[in-house]
């Protein structure tokens, strides 16, 4: 389901506001940029060093052992294997960080642990930790010490991830295509949108105990400001495979085309925009996730231009129903 994007914030305007004539002409500008910068980036990707080189030290993994075990261990478990938060070494951890600089990793870390804490670990303390999870992980240890200065220029591993069209759901879906986006997809990618008009980290959560206990009013209390985004991005992503389950039908009762490569295709471009919008809600950048809501709006309006009842926008006549044929 298409979210409804607020405008932006300082008279930006959405994407989906704009005239065909505008995207037409930018896209013409964009693709001259993206020629000439697919030259700067593969140069960039050839000279990147891997976490494979020995890149930390012994030492300093010790140290940032000593952080983990005094910041993170409660949540990340010991080992690293996860617990109540997600793994940080492993088959569940690499997947995320595929190809990805070091330098994402370690702003992560800073940007955003300890978790609810009143002030996140410092920069030393991160690259330490950075240091430790690469151990952990089975990355060889250097004679030198990993540094702020060398994190743009290493990258972790590139690891293939398979195919969300290629497994099976081992339930019947219970709901159909049009309850599974305004459950899930839709409120998510609104609370992404959001961040348009509303600083995640500028308000504290609201009051709780103020009125009569509401689970939806405590609930903004228990994970709000930036891990809502967080949160919301992952929901993006983790639920749009769910649009390829066998058997799933649309409002209108006809089977959704999960065996369609153009579905399949849609569905993970909702999966990348939703991985992205998580990636840029790390930096804690307002301007960052504001960028990839654009990513976003496509993803689900590029399908719906495609598979939506035409005419069919927000809960009207026809809306959230698979045409016959696309």
């Amino acid at each position: 389901m298409r979210a409804i994007r607020p405008g932006r914030r300082d008279g930006m305007k959405s994407r989906c506001a704009t005239g065909n004539g505008v995207r037409r002409a930018t896209a013409t500008m964009l693709l001259a940029g993206v020629l000439a910068g697919a030259f700067v980036l593969t140069a960039q990707a050839q000279q990147l060093r891997t976490v494979t080189e020995g890149v930390y030290s012994a030492e300093q993994a010790a140290r940032g052992d000593e952080v983990y075990q005094a910041q993170c261990v409660t949540c990340h478990g010991d080992p690293a294997e996860g617990s109540v938060g997600p793994p940080l070494a492993g088959d569940r951890f690499l997947p995320y960080w595929s190809a990805r600089p070091l330098l994402d990793l370690v702003d992560k870390i800073h940007n955003t642990m300890p978790l609810q804490a009143q002030a996140p670990l410092s920069r030393q303390e991160s690259i330490d930790l950075a240091a430790y999870i690469l151990q952990a992980g089975g990355f060889p240890a250097g004679d030198a010490e990993l540094t702020g200065a060398a994190l743009a220029g290493i990258a972790l591993p590139a690891v293939p991830t398979a195919s969300i069209a290629g497994g099976d759901v081992p339930v019947a879906p219970a709901a159909n295509l049009a309850q599974v986006m305004r459950a899930i997809a839709f409120p998510a990618s609104n609370i992404v949108f959001n961040v348009q008009i509303k600083d995640p980290g500028a308000d504290a959560p609201p009051p709780t105990g103020s009125r009569s206990f509401d689970y939806v009013e405590w609930g903004a209390t228990v994970y709000p400001g930036w891990e809502a985004i967080d949160l919301a991005a992952l929901a993006v992503a983790e639920s749009a495979p769910l649009f390829l389950a066998p058997g799933r039908r649309c409002e209108n009762g006809r089977p959704v085309p999960v065996d369609r490569a153009d579905w399949r295709e849609y569905t993970e471009a909702v999966v990348e925009a939703g991985r992205a919008a998580y990636r840029a809600s790390q930096s804690r950048d307002v301007d960052a996730v504001i960028e990839v809501t654009d990513q976003l709006n496509d993803a689900c309006a590029n399908c719906h231009k495609v598979y939506r009842d035409v005419g069919a926008e927000g809960r009207g006549v026809g809306s959230d129903r698979c045409r016959q044929e696309p």
